[in-house]
């Protein structure tokens, strides 16, 4: 993925640094591989809002990707393709019976390329396969956290896990949260760290683009008056007095939101930095 920059024409385009999609082939997304979404705004099924600050947006379909991964045989990459609601690309897979599929796009996978599923499959870019199979010190991504559950983890752009050790059944992987972390032999994988590692680097320049995200404006607490807000109101600006909460007063820094009896605590070695 390469970033660009624009001439100062306008206060929007100043600070701009936007993608040159220069990598994607498929301009239109196979229709049979999208589904309709309907928007929430942020609520519930009681209409109340669960989330805030959102709402607006263009109108967008979901892209129906293979998490699962779970058709053996050889497969073909059609092209390289977009994905409005998610921050990496998609690869279009064709089977040797015609089927296609998306996957998430791996980086250094092309088009031509060919990639597989299962066991059989060997170690390269693209390729699932279980844990187990998988020798020591190569980055994944997708992982799966129950075997056959679909993937789960290391799924946005620029995102990998590194396979650490093995036994006893269990595959341990040192996650990018730095998290060290141990996972059934038989969850599957796939090989390679997911592409389009810029996006990170993507400034959108303006407001309305935010807006055309489907994110509304978010106005500070200490901007607030006092019965809005428990850190509102002062003469002049001021963010002393109070520590930093939401409208209900939940603490927002330094508390922990894990719960203490998870029972996932017992697979996890190193906790996160």
């Amino acid at each position: 993925m390469a970033l660009k920059t624009f001439k100062a024409r306008s206060q929007g385009m100043r600070f701009r640094v936007a993608s040159t999609f220069e990598e994607i082939t498929e301009k239109k997304p196979v229709k049979s591989l999208t589904e309709a979404v309907r928007k929430n705004a942020g609520r519930n099924n009681m209409g109340k809002i669960t989330v805030r600050h959102r709402g607006g947006g263009v109108k967008r379909r979901y892209r129906i990707v293979d998490f699962r991964r779970d058709k053996t045989g050889e497969a073909s990459v059609m092209g390289i393709a977009y994905d409005p609601n998610r921050s990496a690309n998609l690869a279009l897979l064709q089977y040797a019976d015609g089927t296609k599929s998306y996957i998430l796009a791996p980086e250094g996978l092309k088009v031509g390329m060919k990639v597989m599923a299962g066991a059989q499959a060997e170690a390269t870019v693209g390729n699932c396969l279980p844990l187990a199979q998988i020798p020591l010190g190569l980055m994944v991504h997708c992982v799966e956290l129950i075997p056959g559950q679909g993937a789960k983890v290391a799924r946005s752009a620029g995102n990998e896990a590194q396979v650490m050790a093995r036994a006893n059944g269990t595959v341990t992987l040192k996650l990018a949260s730095g998290e060290v972390r141990m996972f059934d032999g038989r969850c599957k994988a796939t090989i390679g760290s997911v592409g389009n590692k810029d996006w990170g680097s993507i400034k959108l320049g303006k407001a309305g683009r935010k807006r055309l995200m489907g994110i509304r404006p978010t106005v500070r607490g200490v901007a607030m008056n006092p019965v809005d807000h428990p850190m509102g109101g002062g003469e002049g600006r001021t963010s002393g007095g109070t520590h930093p909460c939401s409208p209900w007063g939940q603490l927002a820094k330094g508390g922990k939101t894990r719960k203490p009896g998870k029972a996932s605590n017992k697979v996890i070695v190193k906790r996160r930095k």
